[in-house]
């Protein structure tokens, strides 16, 4: 069968990775979703196994429509009887990019009266509607006036794994923060750190990524599993495939915040994800935090003053940069932030930059290399007066010069530089 794949915005490549993984092919990396090829296997393997997916959805019919009309013909030319029963229930999500079908919810509106007119027709009843929970839900993508109709295989969105009892103000998607972690090329070998973790869950997707503890191993109902074809064995044999793969890992996975309700909400998603005694938060600030190893990655989402109002925000992006300058050398740091001039106030040039979104909010996921030794030493000096004044020092004055002749150099830079 083919499948398409949803994903956010920045994590197709990382999500076409993931499925090349566990077996698909004919992968075509999209905007926002990846399509493949797979069997019943692969559709089960991917709702429990992709952590940057948010939806699984089998393609049913493709058509082009001009006009309302033809929608609603197309759709009521689909045998929804052999998706569903009048008794049963669906519901329609819809996405239109169209200057034709202007509002996705009036495309789900038509859809939803095709399939039902057809069975009234046919029986004189109609099915129900359930947004919540449906034995059908239905995808329908618009592009101009090309028109794709899929069965969604998920359900309810693959980000929500289920372990956020409890939240803060702006919390990161759980999608975003897996795809921020396979993005770092972290394979849990080292030490993890979250220095702001607020609901932890960028701590608690680096510790199931680092177990092979699939994303969805706790979820008890898909969509699929309301289907006329489900395999109950079939998804026996993938889930316990999926728990054969799981492992320790050596390394700590900490999270640490200021606020003491982080810290407590941490440690409740952590219970909720089955993660109790496998990773450690603690109350403490950014400022006196010292590495756990030698070797590790330092992780953050740090205000952006967008959601989150921070009255001195270039001065805690300067405290950011300066303790990782000063107590994290060795370490990867890794930052995503929508401010992009508070960024420059870190005072470290990123090595990497790759833009995300954070819910609306358009981000950069930056890099950092904190380096030992001379290299660390040059970069963080400040710049000489001459360079502030007149611009890069040339490169004579860099050479070996005879007693007195490099202070004769400089008399005349000097004069040379007076009105």
């Amino acid at each position: 069968m083919n499948l398409i794949i949803k994903t956010l915005a920045g994590l197709e490549d990382v999500l076409a990775a993931e499925l090349a993984a566990i077996g698909a092919e004919e992968i075509v990396a999209g905007k926002r979703a990846v399509q493949c090829a797979g069997d019943l296997r692969l559709m089960y393997r991917a709702n429990l196994e992709l952590r940057t997916a948010l939806r699984v959805l089998k393609p049913s019919r493709q058509f082009e429509a001009a006009n309302e009309e033809e929608l609603y013909t197309q759709i009521k030319a689909i045998d929804w009887s052999a998706y569903l029963d009048v008794n049963d229930t669906l519901a329609v999500d819809a996405v239109a990019h169209s200057k034709i079908f202007t509002h996705s919810q009036y495309v789900a509106l038509k859809t939803k009266d095709a399939i039902v007119d057809q069975f009234r027709e046919k029986t004189g009843f109609r099915p129900g509607v359930d947004t919540d929970n449906p034995r059908l839900r239905i995808n329908v993508h618009i592009s101009n006036t090309a028109c794709s109709v899929s069965l969604d295989s998920s359900g309810e969105s693959l980000h929500k794994r289920g372990y956020r009892t409890e939240g803060l103000i702006a919390p990161i998607n759980e999608a975003l923060a897996a795809g921020m972690i396979l993005l770092s090329g972290w394979k849990g070998d080292c030490a993890f750190i979250d220095p702001m973790c607020g609901s932890g869950t960028l701590v608690i997707e680096a510790a199931l990524y680092a177990m092979r503890i699939p994303p969805q191993l706790y979820r008890e109902d898909f969509a699929f599993m309301r289907w006329a074809d489900f395999d109950p064995l079939l998804w026996a044999d993938v889930r316990t495939n999926a728990r054969a793969e799981m492992r320790t890992v050596p390394f700590p996975i900490l999270g640490f915040d200021k606020n003491f309700q982080a810290v407590q909400a941490s440690e409740a998603n952590a219970k909720a994800a089955h993660l109790e005694g496998k990773v450690r938060f603690d109350r403490r600030r950014f400022e006196t935090l010292t590495p756990v190893a030698e070797k590790g990655i330092l992780m953050m989402n740090p205000p952006y003053d967008a959601r989150i109002t921070d009255n001195h925000i270039e001065g805690l992006y300067e405290m950011i940069g300066d303790r990782l300058k000063k107590a994290f050398a060795g370490y990867e740091a890794w930052i995503i932030s929508a401010n992009q001039e508070a960024l420059k106030h870190l005072g470290l040039r990123p090595s990497r930059k790759i833009p995300l979104f954070n819910g609306a909010l358009e981000c950069r996921f930056i890099k950092l290399e904190l380096y030992e030794g001379t290299r660390k030493f040059f970069r963080d000096q400040p710049p000489l007066p001459e360079q502030k004044e007149t611009g890069p020092i040339p490169k004579t004055r860099l050479r070996k010069f005879p007693p007195g002749e490099e202070r004769r150099t400089l008399r005349k830079r000097k004069d040379h530089d007076k009105p």
